[in-house]
């Protein structure tokens, strides 16, 4: 993973952060450092999820997939962290094998995708620490009455991922289905490189070997200086532009492989910095399709944006053909990745010109590997701005609270939450 944090600079953009003031910085980044490295080391909460390189089992994960033979699809019920790891590696590399995530508990879009599939063809993978997340237990019990249905034995086609405890492992105790451990000390968020994101990605028949690989040589290069490693260059320069002003944090990756790695981030990102009045807002975008509608926000509204652009030096191309048709005739003879290589460096330079700040991270290319990278890079940054901002980076109260309240609302125990969801102040105009 490369970052680039010349566009940030104040030199070019306001807000920006100055090459001073960074190197200031770097002496509140090797003191995270510290914290960080002491935290992988005793495998605290949280930390333990940026030893993920080391302590992830492919053959655990292979050996509870390899009972599926020849699936057409693989899907996977979670919600938050449960799903988007998976779903970002699964978007992100092309297989033979169809993914789905149910991660929603919309009623059209469960029937319609459950009434699309060819259950008996579909391997199902329910994901949850606790296995009594709701969502996810609702659309697995939907899922699940949709293959009996069917006349399919869901027994032979689902596994589940989820803690040493819970209703998910009593089913998977009782059924005899293959169940992978969701790993101690990691939050959903950061658990795209465990058997969380991993086992979907096993299924697809992708090398599991080297996005864990990929993310080893990205931990690899985690030091005490911003100057020297790519994860903390972007972490630490995303906090120092908040800091100045930047509260919107926009990704936009220029890959369509990589649009649903842009709700990863933005989940990783507002949930672990989230807290005490802190914290970025992420916003989502698609180079080059946003640079037609989001792109006129970021550079002439308000200075409260950093703009981070994401691609892939090497990809697969495809020609343009030839014509003679008036004012179109300079497309011809190049390449639809000439045009997007183009579109990304005008952007960037449009934004620069605009005196609005950009960060570009850069990958190989979009493989096993390189997303490896980018994925422990991000983790690793998100920690590093928390150690910055001084946040818990690994809890989420704010979502714990509306989980109690939803939990009540439907019978599962008394709580003050729920009773607050009828104190709602009014105003309805019919």
């Amino acid at each position: 993973m490369y970052v680039d944090l010349g566009n940030a600079l104040s030199s070019v953009a306001s807000p920006g952060v100055s090459r001073e003031a960074l190197e200031r910085l770097d002496d509140d980044v090797a003191a995270a450092h510290e914290r960080i490295e002491a935290g992988r080391a005793d495998a605290d909460h949280g930390y333990a999820a940026l030893n993920l390189p080391e302590t992830a089992d492919p053959d655990a994960i292979r050996t509870a997939v390899d009972r599926f033979d020849d699936p057409a699809a693989i899907l996977t019920v979670g919600i938050g962290g449960s799903a988007l790891g998976a779903a970002t590696i699964a978007d992100a590399l092309e297989s033979g094998v169809d993914s789905y995530v149910l991660d929603n508990v919309d009623p059209e879009r469960v029937a319609s995708l459950l009434g699309s599939l060819d259950l008996s063809a579909t391997v199902v993978n329910a994901v949850s620490r606790s296995g009594t997340t709701a969502e996810t237990l609702s659309n697995f019990l939907v899922v699940r009455d949709a293959m009996e249905r069917a006349g399919v034995d869901w027994t032979e086609r689902t596994f589940v991922t989820t803690g040493e405890e819970g209703p998910l492992r009593r089913l998977a105790e009782k059924h005899d289905l293959p169940a992978l451990d969701v790993p101690a000390g990691v939050p959903g968020r950061f658990s795209a490189l465990s058997t969380v994101g991993l086992a979907s990605a096993a299924i697809r028949g992708h090398d599991i070997e080297a996005i864990l690989d990929g993310a080893r040589d990205e931990a690899n290069r985690l030091s005490g200086s911003l100057f020297e490693s790519p994860a903390y260059a972007y972490g630490a320069g995303a906090y120092a532009l908040d800091q100045r002003g930047a509260s919107v944090n926009a990704v936009m990756p220029y890959a369509e492989s990589l649009e649903t790695y842009a709700e990863w981030f933005a989940q990783l990102w507002a949930e672990s910095l989230g807290k005490d009045g802190l914290g970025q807002t992420p916003a989502r975008a698609l180079g080059a399709t946003d640079q037609h509608s989001q792109l006129q926000l970021y550079r002439a509204g308000p200075r409260d944006k950093m703009v981070t652009m994401v691609r892939a030096r090497e990809r697969e191309d495809r020609a343009i053909p030839e014509t003679d048709l008036e004012g179109l005739s300079y497309l011809g003879g190049s390449s639809l990745g000439e045009l997007l290589d183009a579109e990304f460096e005008a952007t960037e330079a449009s934004l620069a010109a605009a005196g609005r700040p950009s960060v570009r991270v850069e990958l190989d290319r979009v493989d096993e590997r390189g997303l490896g990278e980018l994925l422990y890079g991000m983790e690793a940054a998100c920690v590093l701005a928390g150690e910055l901002y001084n946040v818990d980076t690994f809890v989420q109260p704010a979502v714990e609270w509306g989980k109690r309240a939803a939990r009540g609302l439907l019978g599962g125990g008394r709580f003050e939450e729920a009773e607050a969801v009828a104190e709602k102040e009014r105003l309805v105009i019919e």
